[in-house]
């Protein structure tokens, strides 16, 4: 093999809700400038103490959905910066960048899409009407582990929820209201499916029931520039590059009613010439779907400065 064939070529991907914990990002700030910079931008963009929040807690405000999506927002983006300040000059260029449902609008901030001031109080405003959406209209989620899915979308269609995020071939969750999501339980698992998790999560995200979440987001995504990308956005609507600025709008403007195609996007980077996946994030969630998708490639978490510093060692 080559040299040529060797050398990495970089995917940057970010994690969604979920991830997030009390005390993520503290040795961030402890240890790196670009990291403090940017908690201190999150805390004057939206003009509360979202970094104390992070530190201390308390837990249960911390899993309030407009406070989650901020503060993972934040630690992404804290950690991508710090990345850049530990790599210096010899910072990898991704051919791609992508995000799992929250994590695609830190994708747009990394891509240049958008600005992090004006990302953080998107992904603020985003999760407060999700919450208010899932109030008008409860539901929730499931995960179903197992089933192919051609046979997930059938068991959907007969219960009468949507399928929200294919994450891998044997890993995929169901959304909608609660009395549907039930029968689509007892379905997939009639049906052969290893495991049925349901998930603690406080509505039916990625299915219509946010469609009103969507319809309040739409005056806040026109109230912001947008940009053409400076390298491409994997859209998770569709699992293909995003690469302009009206592209990256109509995304966002479908993107919470709409699948996360998560398999597909990470198919479409793999068949691009992607080799090696750097996940940003106080969590590994996404680097382990990656190998699921493909078990020979690099996936690598990056979450606080000894997990940057090992990766710096390891691959300079």
């Amino acid at each position: 093999m080559s040299d040529i064939e060797r050398a990495p070529i970089y995917s940057y991907i970010f994690p969604g809700q979920g991830a997030q914990k009390v005390g993520m990002g503290r040795t961030l700030y402890e240890t790196s400038e670009a990291a403090r910079e940017v908690f201190a931008e999150a805390d004057d963009s939206l003009g509360l103490h979202l970094t104390r929040l992070m530190f201390e807690g308390p837990s249960e405000e911390l899993q309030d959905t407009a406070h989650a999506q901020p503060a993972i927002m934040a630690v992404s983006i804290a950690i991508w910066r710090a990345w850049q300040e530990f790599m210096g000059t010899s910072v990898p260029q991704p051919i791609a960048v992508a995000g799992h449902s929250l994590g695609e609008y830190t994708s747009m901030v990394v891509g240049g899409v958008m600005d992090f001031s004006d990302g953080i109080r998107l992904v603020r405003e985003r999760g407060r009407l999700m919450h208010k959406a899932s109030e008008a209209r409860p539901g929730s989620m499931a995960a179903i582990i197992g089933l192919e899915e051609y046979v997930v979308a059938q068991v959907a269609q007969d219960a009468g929820v949507e399928m929200a995020n294919i994450n891998s071939d044997d890993q995929i969750v169901i959304s909608g209201d609660k009395m549907a999501l039930a029968r689509a339980m007892d379905l997939a698992s009639a049906r052969g499916a290893k495991k049925v998790v349901p998930l603690a999560v406080s509505g039916a995200f990625h299915s219509q029931l946010m469609a009103l979440a969507q319809e309040g987001l739409t005056d806040a995504i026109d109230g912001i520039e947008l940009r053409d990308p400076q390298f491409p956005v994997i859209a998770n609507s569709t699992g293909v590059a995003i690469v302009s600025a009206e592209q990256a709008r109509q995304e966002l403007l479908t993107g919470l009613c709409n699948c996360v195609l998560w398999k597909h996007s990470v198919r479409f980077m793999l068949d691009s010439g992607v080799n090696r996946f750097v996940e940003f994030g106080p969590a590994r969630v996404l680097s382990s779907l990656v190998r699921r998708i493909d078990p020979s490639v690099e996936a690598l978490t990056l979450s606080d400065p000894d997990t940057i510093r090992k990766v710096v060692s390891d691959h300079q």
